[in-house]
């Protein structure tokens, strides 16, 4: 019998520590940074074998890492002293190949570390390689011609998501205790969503992109591309916390307002992209919950922007970011003329948000229209989707990435239920800068959404 949306519980695969509990062990003596490396590295001989997510290991430089760190003290300023962690195979790590999943790049090495990783570092992180990604990370699944494909932990027939969806499979089988990976078209929040674990997308800026460029860039300093960010993956709230101090280039903004006194938005529907009852179910189940619990929910307002108006713009600029401005679909060019509009549209649309924000703490709505997808050899957005008995189009799903993505702002997305053992995730998104609020909040909502549940 077909089991619909059972809400405040969901599938976990792994009972191992995150960041904290390591780091915090790794400080009282309990466990040396060689012990949690060496048992991390364990972990992925083992489970890999079965969902490749870790593509290019660096697993020698880890343990002599590691080994150095045991002679040593942490530091106040190393929060993640030990930790072994991976990154998206799309940030640069110096030494290690970064190509995108695409085979004419297989061999491009980078020559230095990504300015993530290098704070991950200084953070006292250890990095055991990097993990899948689809090919130009254009697709929610991880699957190229160079690494092959990774599998969902919950489901070996089924995506994790993409782009980060080998970060994203890596953490929700225990492999590591988080990851770092890159969002523009929901390339944290579907992976999260896909695999059950937590994801953040930041503000646009909040963090440097310094080293998260097309393999064609190699070498150079590119200006970060509009709208793409990198973010954290992890299985708790704490932890994306911990990630996301260590790596803000600006001051993060806290207004630690009790949940209670929270007047949220729920997003129950998009007029341009449906949910399978699927991921409804479980959404709904859990904002009932929410509003048993005291907290303030509306289902509606006008002070909403013009959701297919923004997407439209959202798609718009996506293509122009992730092609480098070359012909679009229509074979066009687009002008200068062209892309300042579009900034000026974007500009208005943030505005807009801005406005909204003055009345509601927080918005709620769905990571993506469907749970994780089975696996295709074709990239999903030029396929479709069964949703609700109905055939779709799968690439209008991007409009729930684009509604935190195009307005720059930040959403964090945790499991709140599942369906037929598949997890289910639920975005929480926030004034821009305010990531820190968003985490808390999400946090608030696991406490009241899978208390009770089992």
């Amino acid at each position: 019998m077909r089991q619909r949306g059972t809400a405040l519980s969901y599938p976990k695969l792994t009972d191992e520590p995150g960041a904290l509990q390591l780091a915090a062990a790794i400080r009282a003596g309990e466990l040396s940074a060689h012990e949690a490396v060496d048992s991390a590295i364990a972990r992925i001989e083992h489970l890999d074998v079965h969902v490749n997510a870790v593509v290019a290991c660096d697993f020698e430089r880890a343990i002599q890492t590691a080994r150095t760190m045991d002679g040593q003290q942490p530091r106040p300023d190393q929060p993640l002293y030990g930790v072994p962690m991976t990154v998206k195979e799309s940030i640069d790590v110096a030494g290690l190949p970064t190509c995108w999943g695409m085979p004419d790049f297989a061999e491009n090495i980078a020559p230095r570390d990504a300015a993530i990783v290098q704070r991950l570092k200084a953070a006292g992180a250890v990095i055991l390689g990097k993990t899948n990604v689809p090919r130009e990370l254009s697709d929610w699944q991880s699957f190229n011609q160079v690494y092959g494909r990774t599998n969902n932990p919950h489901d070996h027939g089924r995506s994790p998501g993409g782009s980060s969806g080998g970060g994203a499979a890596a953490v929700a089988s225990g492999m590591v205790p988080c990851e770092f990976g890159s969002d523009i078209g929901g390339s944290i929040r579907v992976p999260a969503h896909f695999s059950g674990i937590w994801g953040h997308k930041p503000s646009w800026g909040l963090i440097s992109m310094q080293g998260h460029t097309h393999p064609l860039f190699t070498g150079q300093i590119v200006h970060d591309a509009q709208m793409s960010v990198v973010g954290p993956l992890a299985r708790s709230a704490a932890d994306l916390e911990l990630l996301l101090n260590v790596t803000a280039q600006l001051p993060l903004q806290s207004r630690a307002k009790p949940l209670a006194q929270c007047r949220m938005l729920y997003l129950a529907e998009h007029p341009l992209s449906p949910l399978d009852a699927s991921v409804r179910d479980p959404l709904e189940q859990a904002v009932d919950a929410l509003e048993r619990a005291g907290v303030s929910i509306d289902r509606d307002t006008p002070l909403l922007p013009d959701l297919p108006r923004q997407h439209s713009n959202y798609l718009k600029v996506l293509n122009i970011a992730m092609s480098g401005g070359a012909p679009g679909p229509d074979g066009k060019q687009p002008s200068a003329q062209d892309w300042f509009g579009l900034l000026s549209q974007q500009a208005a649309n943030e505005a807009q948000w801005a406005e909204l924000f003055r009345s509601y703490d927080f918005v709620l709505a769905a990571p993506a229209p469907v749970l994780a997808i089975p696996h295709s050899e074709k990239a999903i957005f030029g396929m479709e989707l069964e949703i609700n008995g109905q055939t779709r189009r799968a690439a209008e799903g991007l409009a729930w990435s684009g509604l935190a993505t195009f307005p720059n702002l930040p959403s964090t997305v945790l499991p709140i239920g599942q369906t037929d053992d598949l997890p289910c995730g639920m975005q929480v998104i926030g004034p821009r800068w305010h990531d820190l609020d968003c985490i808390a909040a999400a946090d608030a909502i696991d406490r009241i959404v899978n208390s009770t549940g089992s």
